[in-house]
């Protein structure tokens, strides 16, 4: 099984995706896999959550919850 990266670490890679438009995948704690680019990282403890519109204009933007994410790697 694989290290998750720390939190710190995860913070860090979305907020400088978000700031430079950069597409990310991140890949969950149960093993799921999203793609798409920071539009809001909030780790305010009553949100904890990071929204990431998808490189493909016809999909939704959707949120993760930071405790969700087991890795993030710039596309």
């Amino acid at each position: 099984m694989e290290d998750l990266m720390r939190y710190d670490e995860i913070v860090s890679v979305l907020g400088y995706a978000g700031g430079h438009d950069q597409v990310v995948r991140i890949t969950t704690t149960d093993q799921h896999e999203v793609v798409g680019i920071p539009t809001s990282l909030d780790t305010h403890v009553t949100a904890h959550e990071v929204y990431l519109r998808p490189a493909d204009p016809s999909e939704v933007e959707i949120a993760v919850s930071l405790e969700a994410i087991s890795s993030v790697e710039l596309v």
